[in-house]
């Protein structure tokens, strides 16, 4: 696995996988991963690819701010590492988390005004850099109110308390005798992640009502013009396929690939694919 890079972006530090070379392509991850969690897309990409891979703020090694992680603090942050990296053009690719930023992005940059007040809060000042081609990989960002409450019973395990993981250290072994290993590990997979991620912690927190949902995309989804590749997992539970669809139907030059019997994880289980798609995309402008 390549090692991890940093740059300064602004009053923060952006923490990055570069490798490969060849027109460049930018990749933001999911909610609970970084950017070595794409490797299985961007190592068949490499060889004719120069491949920036993004530790979003408050994941990975970038910076980790006490703040309110809207989704345009996540542009913003996205768009002051173009500039710093001195790109001309690049591609955008997301996965998830990283799709919902990366559709904001792509909104907010063509459709920026200077006399905007609005669009100038998320993107104060945009680079020149071309954006040839968007993919959106299971992408989050619609509103869904059927999401509301889904993460209410992971509230105990956002506590800031020794007590919670004495707790869960005495309740381990336990379950694993009970033959629930699996649970156990989620469960503590999913607390350290709590801890380490402030933007976990902060959008299952404050995200629990329906007007909570101020940030989704849905309702801008036309004015994207790039060429654009909605992937989806047929079987994705996570993310409804109509979500994805909801991406495709209203972004005017895009099309959709959905992968059959997948689940969420399309990156681990279907990686090369993917990687294959996001070059045919390429190949075709």
């Amino acid at each position: 696995m390549m090692k991890k890079q940093t740059i300064k972006v602004g009053e923060y530090t952006a923490a990055y996988i570069s490798t490969g070379q060849g027109s460049p392509l930018i990749f933001l991850h999911g909610f609970f991963g970084n950017s070595s969690t794409l490797y299985p897309i961007t190592n068949e990409l490499k060889e004719s690819h120069h491949c920036f891979s993004l530790d979003l703020l408050g994941f990975g090694e970038s910076s980790k701010p006490d703040i309110d992680y809207l989704i345009d603090v996540q542009v913003d942050f996205l768009e002051k590492f173009i500039q710093a990296m001195e790109l001309s053009e690049f591609s955008l690719i997301g996965y998830s988390y990283g799709a919902w930023v990366a559709a904001a992005y792509t909104i907010s940059k063509q459709s920026f005004s200077p006399t905007n007040e609005t669009e100038k809060k998320i993107v104060s000042s945009p680079s020149k850099a071309r954006l040839n081609q968007l993919v959106l990989i299971a992408p989050a960002g619609i509103r869904d109110d059927k999401f509301v409450g889904r993460y209410n019973h992971l509230q105990p395990l956002l506590w800031d308390s020794p007590l919670i993981d004495f707790s869960l250290n005495i309740i381990s072994p336990i379950m694993k005798l009970l033959g629930r290993d699996k649970e156990i590990k989620l469960i503590l997979e999913v607390r350290q992640a709590l801890m380490d991620q402030p933007v976990a912690k902060n959008i299952i927190s404050r995200r629990s009502k329906p007007e909570d949902a101020v940030d989704t995309v849905e309702k801008n989804l036309t004015e994207i013009t790039v060429p654009s590749l909605i992937i989806a997992g047929e079987e994705d539970q996570h993310i409804p396929l109509w979500h994805s669809q909801t991406y495709a139907e209203n972004i005017p030059n895009a099309s959709i690939k959905i992968i059959p019997k997948a689940n969420h994880n399309l990156v681990d289980q279907h990686g090369k694919k993917i990687s294959q798609l996001i070059q045919e995309l390429i190949e075709k402008q």
